[in-house]
This record gives structure tokens, C-alpha cells and sequence, in this order.
């Protein structure tokens, strides 16, 4: 894992896979506001992500916000954010009890807060700016085949059960055993390579999907409609910060269209962070992910368009699948991706990369036999066009603690940062973007410290780590902390001990 960590950083691929939710592009994909890249700008944001969308529109609510450019590599909106599965999912759980032993009760509170948090206020700026995107708020289903995550999913639940009480929303989780989950999920016991994988359990909470694409591009041209000049097409390959003899400071991004001034600078670039700003190598890694959309078989229930989103747990790894709702474009169509610890050497060969122009071969054989081998004989029949309409891959960004990097980059005055989500952006950009916007507005007071995590805060030792992976595939041989016990004692009285 030290020498994928290691590679360069790329740019983004000039002739990227084809994503479903961009099949066709949207209007302003290619769009600049200028026919010329301006020459200054008082805040210039690389990256037209959600992330960079969400830092715009937030700077954009001040009386007075300035000028701002964004530069885009390629089309608008088509790195992560345009190739993601679009599930507005948090599954808080699944990282609380780790939290409360590495950061303490109070701050793993205030992350599941804050992914919950992100949900709402997304679903929320859909409806409330009649943003077309598919919106499906819903219920979500994590199907678990691994004993060992299935007793620490129940000891979590618990957890967060106890937390977070009087029905406050970040603990309402439900428990369904083996039997129920086969019976009101339509999934099955499986094999994989000769090995049984059994169902354990399931559990039940809120979640939601939409075009993650779509959303973006709304953000966008709401963007657009209050001052942002959007240069796509526009890499910025080199960042320099410069001094004149007075002692002033800007910054300037270079292009092969020409160089941009600015007071400011936001890296809205997630997993090709490295690229513009090298000092962050090996502190935020591109992993390549990789997603397919599949015609329903001819058994699934309401012709696939199933009420609520999926994931498929098993040791060290997982899938996710998003049915698209009644309504939208290809409606019932199954979105799965992940498959990566199914690839060789659990997927090493994916972190490091930024050629989302390319496929995994033995990661596309995985994911076209995923979800029959999930629902089994609810499956049914391939569709006459055949199983598998549209694969393509994707860059995400990781960490070495596994945290968002938010805020101004360590000794570098008007240089900012969101980026690095491990995968899970769409329950962190949004509101990270906005605790952003409160540090470049210097509003980083107490009502920014009740809600944003320190955790995802940029700091020298966070930079001084060493990249091991991604956190959720690796084992956990550590003794549980005396806070973790105390919460999980519920536990040993449970029916699904």
C-alpha cells in the first residue's frame, strides 16, 4: 500500500468511461461564462463537484462575495460527484462505537449529526430549488453475511440506540433477523467461489438516492444565475503562491489557456487533490471505484422499482445498490457498484490510479453476477437486451485516518481545502462545504465548533500519517475501549445476541 500511496497524482483522464447519469450530457457541461479565462478572480474554486458547487453557492449568500472562477478539468460536474451511485446514505453505525474509542462519546455524536444533517439539507435544497434530480427519500436495508460484523452491527445499533435517546433520528435503527431479511427483502444465502454466504441479519434506517449528477449541475446553474463565471475544459496544472516586493500575496493557477490571479484558492478536487497541490501526496490517495446499471430481472418485485436502497456486507467488503425510482429515466434500472476486495489482492491495484477511462475486468465479471446472486430466484430471468446497460468507473479520495480534510492548508495563507471523503461524499461534501465557507468568512466561532467535527479539520499531525488503506476492510484485532463496553452492555441482554 506505501508505493500506491506514492504514485503521482494524474489530472483526470481526457477521454473518461461514459457515465450513466451523464448519457447525455446536461446543457452546461461544456460551458464558460466568458469566452476568455479572466485574468483575476477575488476567490478562484478548482473542481465542479458538489463540493465545488456547494463552496460557490455558500459564498455566493454574502452581500458581498466578490468574483469567483471555478476551473474544470474536463465537463462540469463529471468527476465523483457525476459518477457516483447516488445514495444519500450515512450508515452511521457502522463507524459510531470505532469513534466514540478513537475520538470520544461527544465527537462521534457530532459526525453521525453531521451525516445525517447532510441528507436533509440536500434533499431539502432539491425541493425547496426544484432541483430535477430524482429525489427518493426512502428507507435503506443492509443485508449483513458475515457473522463477525453482524454481532458488531448489533453491538453499534445498541450503541447508538442509547446515544442518541428519546427518538432523536441519528439512533432510530431497526434489527431484523435472518429469517425476516430473507422474508420481507427478497434476498437469499448465497456462494461466492464454492463458499457459502449465509444471511446473518439486517438493519433498517433512513436513507434516500437521487442523480447525484443532476443535483450537482442544478447547484451549478443556480451558481451561474448569481455571478459565478464556470470555465470547463480549464485544468489547473500548476498552483504557485507569489509575493510581491510590498509584502502582498496571491495565488496563481496556470492553465493551458492561460493564468488566473487570486486572493484565494478552494482545492475542491477530491481525489485528484495531489495533482494541483503535490504537498498532499500520500495524504489524500485516489481509489478508482466502479459501477454498473442493470436491467431488472424479470422476477423482481414492481418491475425492480423497489422501495428502498440496499447494501450487501460480507467479510472485508461490500456492495451498494440504488433501484431507480418509479418516474425517472429507466425506472426499476439496479445500480450496483463496489465489488473491490473481490478484485486481486483485495483491489491494491485500484488505489493510486486516476484512469477512470479504464474498467477492472475481473471487477466488471464480479458486478454483473451481483445482484442475481443476491436475490437468487426473485431474480428471474435476464431483460431480452441483456443484464448489464451501462459500467463505468470513477475517482474517489481517502485519507489515512479515514476523515474529510476541511479547511486552510497548513502554512499556506488563502489556500483551502475540502476534499478526501472516503467514498461517502454524498452524506459529507455538503456540509463540509458549508463549515468551509464559515472558516474562509472567518465565522469559525463557537457556532461552527457545535457542529463541526475537529476531527475533519486539517491539521499537521493528520498530515504526518501513514496511508494504510481503506479503514472499513481492515480487520480489527484491538480490545474494545471501557466506553465502548459500557455502551454495548444492552448488548449481552438482546435477542440478537
Amino acid at each position: 500500500m506505501d508505493q500506491r500511496a506514492k504514485m503521482p497524482v494524474s489530472l483526470p483522464s481526457a477521454n473518461p468511461t461514459v457515465s450513466y447519469w451523464q448519457d447525455p450530457p446536461d446543457a452546461i457541461a461544456d460551458h464558460r461564462s466568458t469566452p476568455d479565462l479572466p485574468s483575476s478572480a477575488d476567490t478562484v474554486i478548482i473542481g465542479s463537484g458538489i463540493t465545488g458547487a456547494a463552496v460557490a453557492w455558500n459564498l455566493l449568500q454574502s452581500t458581498n462575495p466578490g468574483s469567483i472562477v471555478m476551473l474544470e478539468a474536463r465537463q462540469a460536474c463529471s468527476g465523483a460527484t457525476g459518477r457516483n451511485g447516488g445514495h444519500t446514505k450515512a450508515a452511521s453505525y457502522r463507524t459510531f462505537t470505532h469513534h466514540v474509542s478513537t475520538l470520544g462519546l461527544a465527537a462521534a455524536k457530532q459526525i453521525a449529526r453531521l451525516e445525517l444533517a447532510n441528507i436533509l439539507s440536500v434533499h431539502a435544497f432539491a425541493r425547496d430549488h426544484s432541483i430535477d434530480c430524482d429525489l427518493n427519500p426512502c428507507q435503506t436495508i443492509d443485508v449483513i453475511y458475515d457473522p463477525a460484523q453482524w454481532d458488531e452491527a448489533v453491538a453499534s445499533v445498541c450503541a447508538m440506540r442509547d446515544a442518541f435517546p428519546s427518538g432523536e433520528p441519528e439512533g432510530q435503527y431497526e434489527l431484523y433477523s435472518a429469517e425476516e431479511v430473507k422474508e420481507r427483502f427478497h434476498v437469499h444465502d448465497g456462494v461466492y467461489q464454492g463458499r457459502e454466504e449465509k444471511v446473518q441479519g439486517g438493519v433498517g434506517y433512513f436513507a434516500g438516492s437521487l442523480s447525484a449528477y443532476r443535483f450537482g449541475v442544478g447547484v451549478l446553474r443556480l451558481c451561474l444565475g448569481r455571478g459565478l463565471n464556470l470555465q470547463t475544459g480549464t485544468p489547473a496544472t500548476v498552483l504557485e503562491k507569489k509575493v510581491d516586493d510590498g509584502g502582498g500575496m496571491w495565488w496563481e493557477a496556470k492553465t493551458p489557456r492561460g493564468v488566473i490571479r487570486a486572493k484565494r484558492v478552494v482545492l475542491a478536487t477530491n481525489g485528484y487533490t495531489a495533482a494541483v497541490w503535490p504537498r498532499l501526496q500520500g495524504v489524500v490517495v485516489p481509489l478508482r471505484g466502479q459501477v454498473t446499471v442493470q436491467r431488472p430481472g424479470s422476477r423482481m418485485p414492481r418491475r425492480g422499482c423497489l422501495p428502498r436502497t440496499y447494501s450487501f456486507i460480507y467479510d472485508k467488503g461490500y456492495e451498494y445498490m440504488v433501484p431507480r425510482p418509479e418516474g425517472s429515466r429507466f425506472a426499476g434500472d439496479i445500480v450496483m457498484g463496489g465489488g473491490l476486495v473481490r478484485a486481486p489482492d483485495d483491489g491494491l491495484l485500484e488505489f493510486g490510479t486516476t484512469d477512470d477511462a479504464a474498467v477492472n475486468d475481473g471487477i466488471s465479471e464480479y458486478l454483473k453476477e451481483t445482484a442475481p446472486r443476491y436475490f437468487g430466484p426473485d431474480w428471474g430471468e435476464d431483460d431480452p437486451e441483456g443484464r448489464v446497460r451501462s459500467e463505468w468507473t470513477g475517482i474517489m479520495g481517502f485519507s489515512p485516518d479515514g476523515f474529510p480534510l476541511v479547511g486552510k492548508v497548513r502554512g499556506e495563507e488563502g489556500l483551502w481545502a475540502s476534499c478526501s471523503f472516503q467514498g461517502h461524499g454524498m452524506v459529507l461534501c455538503w456540509m463540509c462545504a458549508k463549515a468551509l465557507v464559515e472558516m474562509m468568512e472567518d465565522r469559525d466561532g463557537e457556532q461552527i465548533i457545535e457542529w463541526f467535527p475537529d476531527a475533519f479539520r486539517i491539521a499537521e499531525e493528520r498530515l504526518a500519517l501513514r496511508f494504510q488503506g481503506r479503514l472499513d476492510a481492515i480487520p480489527k484485532t484491538r480490545e474494545p475501549s471501557a466506553a465502548e463496553r459500557q455502551m454495548t452492555s444492552c448488548v449481552a441482554n438482546s435477542v440478537w445476541q
